[in-house]
């Protein structure tokens, strides 16, 4: 109430409060049978920081395992409301928190539509579903969505070779993780010429810990697709599994027939990272903080950019 005191004093009136139930778009998140009831926390708590920033109507859909045909679909209505920089910045969101069964699966898509705003954008999340014949199952979300967000680190091996309807809307949050990776890569790299790097290249090696086994196949593919458009045509690629490394390492080493080189490591679970670098024997060493990008983050990323 603080925040409406200065306003009283000086004889003004209350902020409006009609702007405070705006919202930009419908977000889905559908949880699937493989989801812990922490995980499900975690998964929320992410959609409610990222509806601070992006006032949003979230629909959370809870599969539940109960074949009895009396159960009844459930939804539990959750709203909450956050201020920015100053009081008039007022950001709202809504959640409908739908449990449903397979016997109640056929109006999934009716009740679905009544909890949405449909003249808003919708994003589709579905969550650790046990294989794609599950999520195929759901066709009307996957052709309906403005964007499809997976998990590859989470989602079955078989998910990013998955014929989507629509594939060009399918975004990875994994590959969303790694933007600050991309990014400090990309920016010490573009201090030399391509032809610099792929001189004498003879192959890419890239190594994961034990926990980042699809952020290093999403690595991979991205340090592929750059160094070929530099002109590395007839470079290998090559991905590793480090046992002996912490879980969250991840290395990117560039080996040359000359005495150039190139090597990155980071620890990414403590934020460090290593730059080792020698081009025309120039020699370059520096350490860096690096990060993972944050759920909420992961979100924003993967629907808009």
């Amino acid at each position: 109430m603080a925040l409406w005191i200065d306003a009283a004093s000086a004889g003004k009136p209350a902020p409006d409060l009609d702007d405070s139930r705006a919202t930009q778009i419908n977000l889905i998140l559908h949880l699937g049978y493989n989801t812990t009831f922490e995980d499900a926390k975690i998964q929320f708590s992410a959609a409610t920081r990222f509806a601070m920033r992006y006032p949003s109507r979230v629909v959370v859909l809870c599969p539940i395992h109960d074949d009895n045909s009396q159960a009844t679909m459930r939804a539990k209505v959750y709203g909450e409301c956050t201020l920015g920089k100053s009081k008039l910045d007022k950001r709202c969101c809504e959640f409908v928190i739908l449990s449903y069964t397979k016997n109640q699966r056929q109006y999934l898509e009716s009740e679905v539509s009544v909890c949405i705003s449909s003249d808003l954008p919708l994003y589709y999340w579905p969550h650790r579903f046990a294989s794609n014949a599950a999520l195929a199952d759901y066709r009307y979300f996957l052709t309906k969505a403005n964007r499809i967000l997976i998990d590859s680190a989470t989602s079955p091996k078989e998910t990013l070779s998955y014929p989507w309807p629509r594939p060009e809307a399918v975004r990875d949050l994994a590959q969303a993780r790694l933007l600050h990776v991309r990014q400090a890569i990309g920016q010490f790299l573009s201090r030399y010429l391509p032809e610099t790097l792929t001189a004498n290249l003879t192959s890419v090696c890239i190594e994961h810990g034990n926990a980042f086994s699809a952020e290093g196949h999403i690595f991979l593919n991205w340090v592929k697709d750059r160094m070929v458009q530099c002109g590395a045509h007839n470079t290998t690629f090559e991905l590793k599994t480090a046992p002996d490394s912490p879980d969250y390492f991840l290395s990117l080493k560039f080996n040359y027939k000359t005495s150039d080189r190139f090597v990155w490591t980071a620890d990414l679970k403590v934020g460090q990272c290593h730059f080792d670098a020698s081009f025309d024997k120039a020699a370059t060493h520096r350490d860096a903080a690096i990060k993972l990008l944050g759920p909420d983050d992961c979100l924003s990323e993967a629907m808009f950019f």
